[in-house]
């Protein structure tokens, strides 16, 4: 149980989208209803709940055609809600809830952070996309390798029992963290199709890139350069 404990918390912290977060604890979120009426181009720092509520009408129904289409039989009923807790950093995650049901995530801060619709879209296209593509099992399955690999090497060198747990840990960690700059940038393609087809602008959303910290490409990180991010929604646009 212990290591699925670690795993989970390393999931937590690596398939946040585009905002790296030092919090771990994901309190209970609120749903939002989409609205009905047409999206508000906002701009200039004014996007707001009803804004938020109109992208989710355009963007989940052409998020979940793509998962249908990409993954026949597949959960693709996305439950698209708010963080709870207000004081929450900027960040937007995706999960699976306990009837594997994908759920996308959003804090009150990343809506407030975001300048327009556009990146508000591409955010939430980012985030369907790690679900259509896997990415969380796929995390999964290479965390739980790292750790029981790192744990039998400790242990095959005559460590104890604290130096196994130690091995196992940081295993898991190279594990989950072994393909999630790629990861990352497979979501911004996808991502990038499907607020397209939801009729926004991918290029425009990909500007909020421009605003947060640049992670570089370190080694281990859980996110690529901000950069090599944008160029990825600039060559995907380019073929549509």
């Amino acid at each position: 149980m212990r290591r699925h404990a670690v795993v989970f918390l390393t999931l937590a912290g690596l398939l946040s989208a585009c905002v790296e977060t030092t919090s771990t604890v994901r309190p209970t979120p609120a749903p939002v209803a989409p609205a009905s009426a047409p999206v508000s181009r906002a701009s200039g720092k004014h996007v707001t709940v009803r804004d938020f509520a109109a992208v989710v009408a355009r963007v989940e129904p052409v998020a979940e055609r793509t998962c249908r289409q990409q993954l026949p039989g597949a959960n693709c009923d996305f439950k698209i809600v708010v963080e709870s807790d207000p004081k929450a950093p900027a960040n937007a995650w995706q999960m699976i809830d306990d009837t594997g049901r994908p759920v996308l995530t959003f804090t009150v801060a990343l809506i407030a952070d975001v300048e327009n619709v556009d990146e508000l879209a591409f955010v939430m296209g980012h985030e369907a996309a790690h679900h259509i593509a896997g990415h969380l099992e796929r995390t999964q399955q290479t965390a739980l390798t790292g750790a029981l690999l790192g744990g039998v090497l400790v242990a095959a060198m005559g460590g104890d029992a604290s130096a196994v747990d130690a091995a196992q840990d940081f295993g898991a960690t190279v594990g989950a963290r072994t393909y999630s700059k790629n990861y990352e940038l497979e979501a911004d393609q996808l991502g990038t199709v499907i607020a397209y087809r939801a009729g926004y602008n991918p290029v425009r959303g990909a500007a909020y890139f421009t605003r947060i910290a640049d992670p570089g490409d370190r080694f281990l990180g859980s996110h690529p350069p901000n950069a090599q991010r944008i160029e990825t929604v600039r060559r995907t646009m380019a073929t549509l």
